[in-house]
């Protein structure tokens, strides 16, 4: 099987995975709080991936390098709860299509804290990006839920927490900063959840598990997809995620498609494939220019 067919098949799954995790949440129908339901993933993160605790080297880590993981692991954490919060309160597209626009903020990000430069194109995208969220949201002409908000909120802590993972993938094992933000937002949520704890029932403790696992196959497809192919060639292919999105919050929670958020939705992910396509030119560019 070609490379190219296999990364937008990993995309393609990926994206099915994500969409089955909001799915599940939005069946979870017991009240628990958002942020102990964040908590509750991570714990169920950690025991995913006990196999890979012999190889975490936590013994030679730089002090910078340990707070750059504490704020990692509190920002990614918080946008977790958002997120939850988000699917819980709003449309199952709503919440993908307002999603989509975390790469917006991740350009953002890598120009305000990396200081990279950008071209007018990329500024030009971006604003594209920016225009496809408004015509989601649409402020002034309808009222913006809190959990539209949340979402937009919990893009740019994803967008945030990318960065810092950009970061540390240039000093750190992948298994490290699996391990640490997995351990580590557990930790961030930990005495909020206690806080405002409600008992589960062992159908939300099943729930909450099949969602840690699928979480977890989810971000590992999009490893395998960026591996296999260019991220110009499987970006196009996370908007399947917005047809699930839309088919299964119709056929289980009786959500009608808006219009404004498939069109905001379309917008936005023109724009990510655009900056993505840059990206990858300027990365041909910087390796035909290295001695």
């Amino acid at each position: 099987m070609p490379d190219l067919t296999q990364g937008i098949l990993w995309m393609i799954l990926s994206g099915f995975m994500f969409v089955t995790v909001g799915v599940l949440i939005k069946l979870m129908d017991s009240g628990l709080p958002a942020i102990q339901s964040a908590f509750l993933r991570y714990v169920f993160g950690m025991i995913i991936i006990l196999p890979l605790f012999h190889r975490i080297q936590l013994k030679s880590m730089a002090r910078p390098i340990l707070v750059l993981y504490f704020l990692r692991a509190i920002i990614h954490g918080f946008a977790v709860m958002l997120w939850f919060l988000a699917m819980a309160t709003i449309p199952l597209a709503e919440v993908t299509a307002i999603s989509y626009s975390t790469p917006i903020y991740t350009t953002i990000g890598a120009v305000l804290v990396f200081k990279e430069k950008i071209r007018i194109r990329r500024v030009m995208a971006v604003a594209v990006g920016f225009a496809g969220t408004l015509v989601i949201l649409r402020p002034g002409l309808v009222e913006i839920s809190l959990g539209s908000l949340a979402q937009v909120a919990a893009a740019i802590g994803f967008a945030s927490s990318f960065l810092m993972a950009k970061k540390l993938v240039s000093v750190e094992s992948s298994v490290n900063i699996i391990f640490m933000l997995t351990a580590g937002c557990g930790l961030a949520l930990m005495p909020a959840a206690l806080a405002v704890w409600v008992t589960p029932s062992l159908n939300d403790v099943i729930i909450l598990f099949v969602i840690a696992s699928l979480a977890t196959l989810g971000h590992h497809s999009i490893t395998k997809a960026l591996i296999a192919a260019p991220l110009t060639a499987t970006q196009p292919f996370i908007f399947v995620q917005m047809i699930w999105a839309i088919g299964f919050g119709y056929l289980l929670f009786d959500e009608t498609p808006d219009i404004w958020v498939i069109l905001g939705g379309f917008i936005i992910i023109a724009s990510t494939t655009y900056l993505a396509h840059r990206e990858n030119v300027a990365r041909k560019k910087n390796q035909h220019q290295e001695p």
